[in-house]
């Protein structure tokens, strides 16, 4: 019998076994969090920084979420299923190379594709922080998360030109904001995995 079944077995719903699994795994999450607060802060550290610079910082970033989705498809316990981690790590990594490659051709299609994936995102984490509310208290940090992230993203789509403008100004405070909230809620799962333990 797996551990799932043993769970299930012991009356516990997929909520109860979704968080489980999130907390066993907080220090991803945290890792994530770290990676956008330190995007964020080099975004604002140079301020004469060029839109090919930030693209190239923002390539940096994507890869390197992209690979912890990635992870995160592998060891399963997210709110997102498997197959979806599994697309946005793969597009993420793609991105971040891309980035690499052609920062001059990538500064307009970034934009749509970082609105683009806010949006897909934050969905994701607000249908993951409904399904958890039974389970977790506060899991408004999962909810703001969400918001955050669906807001970015409409405006990186309507206004991409005003968005190219204040590029800077406006990834590094998403970036540093979001990174606080992964970072807030890793050590809410953290303690949750020390009482379950």
């Amino acid at each position: 019998m797996t551990n799932t079944n043993m769970t299930q077995g012991h009356g516990l719903g997929a909520g109860a076994i979704l968080l489980h699994k999130l907390a066993k795994n907080w220090w991803a999450l945290a890792l994530r969090g770290v990676a956008a607060i330190v995007f964020g802060i080099l975004a604002f550290a140079w301020p004469g920084i060029t839109v090919v610079s930030l693209v190239i910082l923002y390539g940096a970033y994507a890869l390197v979420d992209g690979v912890f989705s990635i992870f995160a498809a592998i060891g399963g316990g997210t709110p997102a299923p498997r197959w979806w981690l599994a697309v946005v790590g793969i597009i993420g990594i793609l991105a971040g190379l891309i980035a690499f490659a052609n920062p001059v051709l990538v500064g307009l299609y970034l934009l749509i594709f970082i609105g683009i994936w806010a949006i897909v995102s934050g969905i994701f984490e607000i249908i993951g922080a409904i399904r958890l509310r039974k389970e977790i208290d506060n899991e408004w940090l999962l909810i703001l998360h969400g918001i955050l992230s669906l807001l970015f993203g409409i405006v990186m789509l309507v206004e991409p030109i005003t968005a190219a403008l204040a590029l800077i100004w406006v990834i590094g405070a998403y970036a540093i904001a979001a990174g606080i909230l992964m970072i807030a809620l890793a050590f809410r799962l953290k303690s949750h995995a020390g009482h379950a333990a």
